[in-house]
């Protein structure tokens, strides 16, 4: 029987940091209602859709991202859980996840998620430093993240993780040292650890207060040689507390990856399900190697029924470059096995003159398991994976 993970998006935050440039929408609690009957139709339909037939597809994975998913009542994200485990055929140790906001919950909350089937917590902390949080417009503070960590632990989740940010503006070295302190010392409940530089995008908040010229003073950016020392800081300090690093952001406790992501990585079909949430896989819309599709992330067309919903039918070249540098994110990096089975033929053929300049360079190691990024890599994927392009 052929496996898949279940994305499920929740658009809607209670506040938009300056960073995110997701698809999330906050203030907008009158629109939660009819977003999660209309999400509830969608799971019951693809629920049906993917159980029955000759070949029906068990869940592996299922996670809920946003925006802030904990920003719905209790209730309502618990129901859509409840509903996941009756209208899919799920593994029997499928991995649950759902991203929270420390100020979004309590320990009821918390309690009722873990009764309804959630197994896995992931809680945007992103510092223990309240200065820094407002800075980047949480509204969380850390002893918020450090009562939530609590009451997770007290609801019976033995998997949770959190996100750190560094080269935040005001931030230093000394400010993220103290922030993966606190991490450490949660660490009996603290499973999992992701970490992302902060990058201006977009239409974002912060896009325009760097064009406004005002990281200044005491928000001032990191520069580059700043935000170096605290990659460097993290990339050593987290393996010598334990957490593997298995992926360029994120560190695990032995056993304890992220099942979900790495799905993404390594070639699994994913369904996303809500207003923007993408998808992958070879579902039912023709194609040798696989499609791409999502909506336009508006409410009210995906309430309505009424979304347009863009597919996009992979090339064989476009789905070997997805392939490698998706797998090359992993510290496994590409199977030499896993690639000769779904392309009948081997690495080299297609990209042999392209590894073997970045194995020169101390960017990629080579042997005969497969190709994996050097610690060095990790530091600058974007320009591996650029070498990996095709089309």
């Amino acid at each position: 029987m052929n496996t898949c993970g279940l994305y499920l998006h929740i658009p809607f935050c209670r506040q938009k940091c300056f960073y995110c440039d997701f698809v999330s929408y906050a203030g907008r609690s009158e629109w939660m209602k009819p977003y999660v009957e209309a999400l509830r139709k969608e799971i019951t339909l693809r629920g049906g859709l993917l159980s029955d037939g000759e070949d029906p597809r068990t869940v592996s994975t299922v996670y809920f991202g946003g925006g802030t998913p904990t920003a719905l009542p209790a209730e309502a994200l618990a129901g859509l859980i409840s509903l996941i485990r009756e209208s899919f055929i799920m593994d029997e140790d499928a991995e649950i996840t759902v991203e929270a906001n420390p100020g979004t919950v309590n320990s009821s909350y918390l309690s009722l998620l873990r009764e309804a089937g959630a197994n896995r917590l992931s809680f945007g902390v992103q510092s223990f430093d309240d200065r820094l949080l407002k800075n980047i417009g949480r509204i969380h503070t850390a002893k918020q993240a450090h009562y939530a960590l609590d009451w997770a632990g007290e609801a019976g989740f033995d998997n949770i993780s959190i996100d750190l940010m560094y080269g935040l503006p005001g931030q230093s070295l000394d400010d993220l040292k103290a922030s993966v302190e606190e991490a450490m010392a949660v660490k009996p409940r603290l499973s999992h650890i992701s970490v992302y530089g902060l990058t201006i995008e977009d239409g974002t908040p912060f896009q325009q207060m760097q064009c406004a010229g005002r990281f200044t003073g005491e928000l001032s950016l990191p520069d580059e040689d700043e935000a170096g020392d605290m990659y460097d800081y993290l990339t050593e300090e987290l393996p010598r507390r334990g957490y593997a690093r298995y992926e360029i952001s994120n560190y695990a406790l032995p056993g304890r990856e992220s099942r979900h992501n790495l799905s993404y990585w390594q070639d699994v079909p994913y369904l996303g399900m809500g207003a923007g949430a993408h998808s992958y896989g070879p579902w039912d819309v023709g194609g040798e190697y696989g499609c791409r599709f999502s909506g336009t992330g508006k409410l009210e067309p995906y309430i309505l029924g009424q979304d347009e919903v863009r597919y996009d039918l992979l090339s064989r070249e476009e789905s070997m470059e997805e392939f490698c540098f998706l797998a090359l994110r992993t510290a496994a990096g590409i199977s030499r096995r896993r690639f000769r089975e779904k392309y009948s033929v081997e690495l080299e053929e297609i990209f042999g003159e392209v590894i073997e300049p970045l194995v020169k360079k101390e960017l990629l190691i080579s042997d005969a398991e497969g190709v994996r990024l050097t610690r060095h890599g990790m530091q600058y994927g974007n320009v591996v994976f650029r070498e990996f392009l095709l089309t």
